[in-house]
């Protein structure tokens, strides 16, 4: 199971799509459902994020509190956390509508930030 999420192994960080309890990613199958276009330009910011480990253009790549990250490509935000300095784990998307992170988005990603830490550290979350 643990390959069906896996983004990208890059040289300094590992990207992968979260999944809930029940093998379901719904972030996967937002971004999968994106046009051709908007695939290619998140693609790239996922290989720069692999080879570099960060990104210092807020354009691309920001600090949203909390230690939740945006992703920026376009309207297209993907939330995002750091995980033990070797992973980002992508945990929930959408699109841009204002320039405020929408509260619940981000209640979203705190959730299955805890959520999967917690699934890790049981040993449970790559059954």
């Amino acid at each position: 199971m643990k390959n069906k999420f896996l983004i990208h192994k890059g040289e300094k960080i590992t990207l992968e799509w979260y999944f809930d309890k029940n093998g379901k990613s719904k972030v996967r199958k937002s971004f999968m459902e994106l046009t051709l276009n908007s695939k290619k330009k998140l693609t790239y910011i996922f290989l720069q994020l692999g080879k570099m480990g960060k990104l210092f253009n807020k354009e691309k790549f920001r600090n949203e509190g909390d230690k939740i990250y945006a992703i920026k490509a376009s309207q297209d935000r993907f939330l995002c956390f750091f995980f033990d300095g070797t992973k980002i784990i992508i945990t929930n998307s959408y699109k841009k509508k204002s320039n405020k992170l929408p509260r619940n988005e981000k209640d979203k990603a705190l959730k299955a930030k805890k959520d999967y830490e917690q699934r890790f550290k049981e040993g449970t979350y790559y059954e």
